[in-house]
């Protein structure tokens, strides 16, 4: 990843309908970076997207390219090209003079056109499709042939807008794979959005992880994953047990009514915290070597490890665990200092990583409805 700055967004609000989507955005994308806005339905990441693409324009602030303010540039005079879920092909072309299409509006040769459009279906594995009617073509297929569309007119940067929300989870999986090896090839600035934590742990450079019109956190997924800045990231970038803590002082916090060495420091002495672990960081021990016991309350096999929930001192853990228990089994808790992190309070304190109301169905109920998606369509009934 190149450090040099090439989108700034500088204090962005917007409203819909009365509603603030945005508060106050300000966020740096690099030259030749994967970047990916992640958060729940809602949550203002469709709508950032849009104001770099010119499709919304902000209320407050402003979008930055290369730095020069194009807040008032229409979409098609700036540099970038976006791809949406829906892939919005012309049903009439052929996959030839589909990804031909933006060339031949500016009047390029046909011998040029040929050769870029022979590379750039090289580059999305879709040689020898050239005359292959779009509709005939499968969903990955079809959406391959959107990103060579978008990517033949080289422009500096790609917005990808949910685009592998229409596949199945084998397809998505091998495109997350293509989408990163692409940019990577291409040198590309991607800004891809999605709600989806595993594909944007997988495919980026830096995750922005975003809530209720903010930026909760930017970081590496690494960082974003193991050093949370607030129980709502920790909830949402897979799960999590939080539970309300003390940092007695540097290096000790108490929870779960015991004191533990940790890593963290830096806070003030006896400071409410909430601390998070991770259920695979979680080791079972015999009852009598440990700080921590628990009553097991249920046991769900999930192939390569079991997921255990585990009544300890009226809160509700989850622990992943390849050891077997039963339910109802009394187990001993052990967990390293380096895999306790230590959280300031925050509006979400309180809201989550309790497990004693868990269903795996709650995690989709959020993937079903993307209202930003009407907000978007609303805009652009207003442009037209």
């Amino acid at each position: 990843m190149n450090n040099e700055k090439l989108i700034e967004l500088r204090g962005l609000s917007k409203s819909f309908d009365g509603e603030q989507v945005l508060k106050s955005i300000n966020l740096d994308i690099h030259k030749k970076e994967f970047i990916t806005l992640l958060g729940p339905s809602g949550c203002g990441k469709t709508t950032t997207l849009r104001m770099i693409a010119g499709f919304v324009t902000p209320d407050e602030g402003d979008v930055i390219f290369n730095g020069k303010k194009i807040n008032d540039i229409p979409p098609y005079r700036r540099p970038v090209n976006t791809v949406f879920q829906r892939y919005a092909l012309f049903p009439h072309l052929n996959v030839y003079e589909n990804v031909a299409f933006g060339l031949r509006l500016q009047k390029i040769s046909d011998e040029e056109i040929r050769t870029r459009v022979k590379e750039m279906l090289a580059l999305v594995n879709l040689k020898g499709f050239e005359k292959r009617d779009v509709t005939a073509l499968s969903g990955g297929q079809q959406q391959r042939v959107a990103i060579a569309r978008a990517l033949i007119n080289k422009p500096e940067v790609l917005l990808l807008d949910e685009p592998l929300g229409a596949l199945d989870l084998k397809l998505r999986k091998d495109m997350q794979v293509e989408l990163k090896r692409m940019q990577r090839q291409t040198g590309i600035t991607f800004i891809y959005v999605t709600h989806d934590q595993e594909e944007a742990l997988s495919m980026s450079d830096t995750v922005v992880v975003m809530a209720d019109g903010r930026i909760q956190q930017i970081g590496t997924p690494e960082k974003i994953y193991n050093e949370p800045e607030n129980a709502f990231v920790a909830d949402f970038i897979g799960e999590s047990n939080i539970v309300n803590g003390t940092m007695i002082e540097d290096f000790k916090v108490s929870f779960a009514g015991q004191t533990f060495t940790c890593e963290d420091s830096g806070f003030g002495k006896n400071e409410p915290v909430d601390v998070v672990v991770r259920p695979e960081d979680i080791d079972i021990v015999p009852v009598e070597n440990c700080m921590l016991t628990g009553n097991v309350s249920s046991v769900t096999f999930k192939g390569d490890y079991y997921e255990i929930l585990v009544l300890v001192d009226n809160f509700m853990w989850m622990i992943e665990t390849t050891d077997r228990v039963a339910i109802g089994q009394t187990i001993g808790i052990s967990i390293d200092p380096h895999e306790i992190q230590v959280m300031r309070k925050s509006e979400y304190s309180g809201k989550f990583g309790d497990y004693s109301t868990f269903s795996d169905e709650m995690d989709h109920l959020s993937d079903t409805t993307e209202p930003e998606a009407e907000d978007s369509q609303k805009t652009e009934e207003a442009e037209n």
